[in-house]
């Protein structure tokens, strides 16, 4: 395959955003990807002022997304970007990520993919009318010792599946710093720029998309209760969710941002018929595999004895911390290999389409949606409806 390097433009995250940053930093680790261009800010100043900060060139450094993507697309195609990036709050996903689409652009899209499921469902129909890719970072699928879980899970490694625990408590949001000019949390408590859902919106999605992912199943059903812990919130900052399978298994689904004390405590355990895994994000070299008739297993990063999937996402000799921002890249890179195949008239590969795509987007917003409104109903199992 002749190589192409993917040319990125960004669309929010300019100077003071935390996600931005990352984002630049993940899409740069492997040196398949190009900043060439952005608006990184809704108000044109500072968009600019950030460009420059970034050494945008003057002509390429737009004071809005309409400006980026329609001036983009007038560009010969050797020049013009390959696909933008949308790390803005939620409020701000779906109208730039429909008119790349139009453009002719592919996307990427800090998750949640969109305010509401209404315009999840506009952006699958659009991406399958285009042909055309999009991404979603749910970060957590990135991690080498998650791709080993997931494909001994897939294998059969433990018999058929019967229960998933899985938790996110972080305790951030203990204290109202929305009222203190806190910008991350401000926007996040707001539902005109978060939704419907505060804590589940924002990282108890993380946590569904975690458990479907290893586990290969499919939520079927749940019973939701969700909690404004902080006086005069308007989101949930807390909640538990029970949660029915689609091939009968049960599980729990915890997510808090008033667990005071913790800091990003991901954890994640699947028990089968023969054995469980557990999986923490705090540790993520590490996967702790239990067997019902053996000793107890610990897979660490970086080991021949992985899986193909681990192998191929893990980026450091055994031994060597890797975190958050390689998960990341390992999302960038997987999706810039896919352009690179698309790009040369070749067929992706497997190890390259491992990236979180507009089905789990759409399963995200269903999420949270069946989950609000289940806390709502008096009915205790509400059907998972997309």
């Amino acid at each position: 395959m002749a190589a192409a390097k993917i040319r990125m433009g960004m669309i929010g995250g300019g100077k003071n955003a935390f996600i931005g940053a990352v984002h630049r930093i993940a899409a740069n680790i492997d040196g398949q990807i190009e900043l060439v261009c952005g608006a990184l800010s809704s108000n044109p100043e500072t968009a600019r002022e950030s460009g420059e900060l970034l050494f945008l060139a003057a002509d390429r450094n737009y004071g809005s997304y309409q400006e980026m993507i329609e001036k983009e697309s007038l560009l010969p195609a050797e020049t013009r970007m390959h696909f933008v990036t949308i790390v803005t709050p939620n409020f701000a996903h779906f109208a730039p990520a429909m008119l790349a689409l139009e453009h002719g652009f592919h996307v990427v899209i800090d998750k949640p993919i969109s305010l509401t499921l209404a315009e999840a469902k506009k952006l699958e129909e659009k991406v399958k009318d285009t042909g055309l890719t999009l991404c979603l970072t749910y970060t957590y699928s990135g991690y080498p010792m998650v791709k080993q879980a997931r494909q001994m899970v897939k294998e059969g490694a433990f018999g058929a599946i019967r229960k998933v625990l899985v938790e996110y408590p972080q305790g951030w949001l203990s204290l109202p710093s929305e009222r203190d000019g806190n910008k991350q949390s401000s926007w996040r408590t707001d539902p005109a720029k978060s939704g419907i859902s505060g804590c589940m919106g924002d990282i108890g999605t993380h946590a569904a998309q975690l458990a479907e992912y290893i586990s290969g199943l499919e939520i079927a059903k749940i019973c939701a209760d969700l909690n404004i812990v902080v006086d005069g919130r308007p989101l949930d900052d807390d909640g538990n969710v029970l949660l029915k399978f689609n091939n009968g298994a049960n599980g729990v689904l915890v997510a808090s941002q008033i667990a005071a004390g913790e800091e990003n405590a991901l954890k994640i355990k699947v028990y089968g018929e023969k054995g469980s895994l557990e999986w923490h994000q705090e540790e993520p070299n590490t996967l702790k595999v239990k067997w019902l008739d053996a000793p107890s297993q610990i897979y660490r990063t970086g080991q021949g004895y992985l899986a193909q999937a681990a192998q191929y996402n893990a980026r450091t000799p055994a031994g060597h911390p890797e975190g958050y921002l390689e998960a990341f890249a390992n999302i960038y890179r997987n999706f810039a290999s896919t352009l690179q195949a698309q790009l040369a008239g070749e067929t992706p590969t497997a190890e390259m389409l491992d990236f979180p795509g507009v089905e789990e987007g759409v399963r995200g917003m269903a999420f949270i949606e069946n989950v609000v409104a289940s806390s709502q109903s008096a009915q205790k199992w509400y059907d998972f409806k997309i």
